[in-house]
């Protein structure tokens, strides 16, 4: 059997995955990089994206915001701020919540609130965006 890569994935609230993987294509900052058995010493900061993780025939894609990645001796270990697996992200929902982004920043009365519900919209849609971009 062939040897295969020691993947971590953590949150802040809890570790998500931990398991032997064949690859990993991490989304870094500077664009989407492969990682299999015994890759060079790396570390990137994480950029929004989709995480695809190849074990055997299958393939598990997840929707991580921030972090970065290390890789090492030991393997993969990506710390994220977000992660959710594609599977369970509804898509109307998020749609509504932009919707209502888009409000709130219209309805925004001082500067922090401005500035909040900025951040969120931007999220929001930098997450459609990335959905768009991997239909198909």
């Amino acid at each position: 059997m062939a040897e295969k890569l020691h993947f971590e994935l953590v949150s802040p609230e809890k570790l998500l995955i931990s398991r032997d993987v064949d690859m990993v294509v991490v989304p870094g900052i500077e664009g989407d990089f492969g990682v299999f058995i015994d890759h060079a010493p790396v570390v990137s900061t994480l950029r929004t994206g989709v995480l695809q993780i190849r074990h055997g025939d299958d393939a598990d894609r997840i929707l991580v915001h921030g972090g970065f990645a290390e890789v090492n001796a030991h393997g993969l270990t990506i710390l994220v701020e977000e992660a959710t697996f594609l599977s369970q992200i509804d898509r109307a929902a998020l749609e509504s919540r932009l919707k209502d982004a888009n409000e709130d920043v219209a309805d925004a009365k001082d500067e922090a609130h401005l500035a909040t519900a900025t951040k969120l919209r931007d999220r929001l849609a930098e997450t459609l965006a990335v959905l768009d971009s991997t239909a198909g």
